[in-house]
């Protein structure tokens, strides 16, 4: 399911799952480089979901997974790269989301417009240390480049909206349906980001998803 998609949980060190008695008997395993790069990319997300943790440092991570900072940089060469793991992952996710809507020709361009305001708004809410990557609020002080990469994830949101909405707009027969799609997509991307704003700012209380029907009804 859409609102499914999650950064997956690696394995810690040890296993949580493993019991003292098997611990004893066989010597603790070393991640492999990728496993160790997910559990990096995984704490960080989880870090951000805390309260005031807009600002996770790489001493405050490397504690948090009981290694050195050195360790860190033996997988990620800066924590900006670290950051580009996780707007990877959100490009990747909701990407692979927009495209199953845009494809199923079943469906009307007003009611893909909908599923994917739906889709980015749930996986906002399946993954909250996320959302404060998405709206920039992790990124103050971090590299320009960070922000910039989600300024274009969400202008590609905001072409996707536009696409849907200016054939739904030109079977309905309206005299501008191009100028009425961006005006339109303009509009519903600003609600999103306002949405997850919200959401991250209230400390994840306020859902990004709320009333989200009743709401697109009245703007879609």
């Amino acid at each position: 399911m859409p609102e499914d998609a999650a950064l997956p949980t690696a394995t810690s060190e040890g296993g949580e799952d493993a019991s003292a008695a098997a611990a004893a008997r066989e010597p603790r395993k070393r991640p492999k480089p990728g496993e160790r790069r997910l559990q990096i990319l995984q704490t960080l997300a989880t870090m951000l979901e805390q309260p005031g943790a807009e600002r996770v440092t790489t001493a405050a991570l490397a504690g948090r997974l009981q290694v050195s900072e050195a360790a860190l940089y033996r997988h990620f060469a800066s924590k900006a790269q670290m950051f580009e793991g996780l707007i990877d992952f959100i490009e990747q996710s909701v990407a692979q989301l927009v495209h199953a809507i845009t494809a199923d020709a079943s469906t009307s361009g007003s009611q893909q417009a909908r599923s994917i305001l739906t889709v980015l708004l749930q996986f906002g809410e399946k993954n909250p240390g996320m959302v404060r990557v998405m709206v920039g609020d992790a990124l103050v002080l971090e590299h320009e480049r960070l922000q910039s990469r989600m300024n274009q994830f969400f202008d590609r949101i905001e072409s996707s909206l536009r696409q849907c909405l200016r054939s739904a707009l030109a079977e309905d027969g309206a005299a501008t349906p191009t100028v009425d799609a961006n005006v339109q997509a303009s509009v519903l991307t600003a609600f999103a980001i306002g949405r997850l704003q919200r959401f991250a700012r209230s400390g994840f209380r306020r859902l990004p998803t709320e009333q989200l029907d009743a709401s697109l009804q009245r703007l879609v």
